[in-house]
C-alpha cells in the first residue's frame, strides 16, 4: 500500500512543494554557477532507475571542464571548484532532483542512482537494489554516504529494498537533514568524490 500508491503521493506533493519553496535558492545558486561556469549550472547525466530504465539526472555543476594539454579533463579534485565544494558540502546541488522526483524518476528516499556502466558489474544481489526508484537520499547515505566501501553501500541499499516502509522513510529523511548540517561522510579519504566502481 504504501511503496505502491502513498509513496509516489508523497514524492510528487512533497517536490512540488519544495521546489516552489526552494525556488529563489535554486535561481541564486544557478545564477551564480552560470557566472561561475561560463553559463553552464546544471550538470546532466544518465542514470539507471527502476528496472534499469535510464533517465536524465539533474543536478547542480560543481566542478569546472578543465583539461590537460591532451585534451582529457583534469582529475575530479583539481575540477572541483571552491564554491562547487561548498555547494556539494552542502547538499545544494542535490536541489535540481527535485524535478527528477515530480516527474516520477526518482523517489525522494532510495538508493542513489549510479552510472549505465556499472550495469554489467552487479551480482545477482546487488541488481536487486533496482528493484525500486532511486532517491535523493538513501539508507546507504546515512549510513556513511561517499565514506563507506562499494560493498557497504549495495548491503544498505538492498536491505532498504526489502525494508521499506513509512517509518523508515521518516527515519532516512531526519537522519538526512542530521548529515546535511554535520556535514558527514561527503568524500571518501583522499578523493573529492567517491572512486568508481570495479567488478
Amino acid at each position: 500500500m504504501y511503496q505502491c500508491f502513498l509513496k509516489p503521493f508523497f514524492d510528487f506533493s512533497g517536490a512540488l512543494l519544495l521546489l516552489l519553496i526552494s525556488s529563489p535558492i535554486l535561481i541564486l545558486v544557478a545564477i551564480v554557477l552560470a557566472i561561475q561556469n561560463s553559463g553552464a549550472p546544471f550538470f546532466f547525466q544518465k542514470r539507471p532507475g527502476k528496472n534499469e530504465r535510464i533517465f536524465t539526472i539533474v543536478k547542480f555543476k560543481t566542478m569546472n571542464d578543465k583539461k590537460d594539454s591532451n585534451g582529457n579533463l583534469l582529475p575530479d579534485s583539481q575540477r572541483l571548484t571552491a564554491l562547487g565544494k561548498f555547494i556539494r558540502s552542502t547538499s545544494l546541488d542535490e536541489l535540481p532532483q527535485l524535478l527528477n522526483v515530480l516527474k516520477g524518476d526518482m523517489s525522494f528516499v532510495g538508493p542513489r542512482p549510479l552510472l549505465p556502466q556499472y550495469l554489467p558489474l552487479y551480482n545477482h544481489f546487488q541488481k536487486q537494489r533496482h528493484k525500486v526508484k532511486p532517491g535523493i537520499t538513501g539508507w546507504a547515505q546515512v549510513n556513511g554516504r561517499n565514506a563507506i566501501s562499494w560493498d557497504q553501500k549495495f548491503e544498505y541499499d538492498v536491505w532498504y529494498v526489502n525494508n521499506i516502509s513509512f517509518i523508515l522513510d521518516m527515519k532516512i529523511l531526519l537522519k538526512t537533514i542530521e548529515k546535511v548540517f554535520k556535514k558527514e561522510g561527503i568524500s571518501q579519504m583522499g578523493q573529492a568524490t567517491v572512486e568508481p566502481f570495479k567488478k
